[in-house]
């Protein structure tokens, strides 16, 4: 065999003509670099993309009014430690002369606060109002709670607090005056207070009566 051809076999193949010029000779490098590569479009991608949409089903407004009167804390003592309940007195009105009273039990509050809510809409009753106060006094009892529940002049505003005020503001009263004069617990001032708003009688309805 000559020196010839021997030189040509020994002599490495020529590189490809349509390969870059600036190409790296590091195929390892060339892999990694691709890897980089492919990160950056991913990122710039996620950029350029619109945001995620929000599947949560958002709740409807609803058209009560709900107020969270009271919650009550229940432990008891167990083997392995203690077990809270709670329990939630919530009201709930339209502002226009319906309200209502609804008492929710649960292990968490936000159970207890919903089973309360849920009730107090379905235990709705209408009462009589004049514009934004009562016809007239009244005294509500209901267990050891006694209200005493009185008409004010314009701009008064509620004269009220706790359950009272929960209770005349869901239904729609404004200018109120207000005195518990019983007892200190939150069911029984709200039941108080609803037993006087169903003594109220409209002036048509006590023309009625004593015809």
């Amino acid at each position: 065999m000559s020196e010839e051809t021997n030189n040509a076999a020994a002599s490495p193949a020529p590189a490809p003509t349509n390969a870059p010029a600036n190409a790296p000779a590091n195929q390892g490098g060339d892999r990694r670099g691709q890897g980089n590569r492919r990160g950056q479009g991913g990122q710039g991608g996620g950029q350029g993309r619109p945001p995620r949409r929000d599947n949560r089903n958002e709740a409807a407004a609803s058209e009560f009014n709900d107020k969270v009167v009271h919650v009550n804390r229940c432990s008891k003592v167990v083997k392995g430690g203690r077990r809270f309940n709670f329990a939630a007195l919530v009201v709930a009105g339209d502002g226009k002369g319906r309200v209502g009273v609804g008492y929710g039990k649960a292990k968490e509050v936000p159970d207890a606060i919903r089973k309360g809510t849920d009730r107090a809409h379905r235990a709705l009753a209408t009462y009589n109002l004049r514009n934004n106060t009562i016809p007239h006094e009244v005294i509500g009892r209901a267990d050891g709670g006694v209200v005493m529940l009185r008409p004010a002049a314009p701009g008064t505003g509620l004269i009220a607090g706790g359950g009272v005020r929960a209770v005349l503001e869901v239904v729609g009263l404004k200018d109120v005056l207000s005195k518990s004069m019983g007892s200190n617990n939150p069911q029984a001032i709200v039941k108080a207070t609803l037993d006087g708003l169903s003594q109220l009688r409209t002036l048509a309805q006590i023309k009625t009566l004593r015809s």
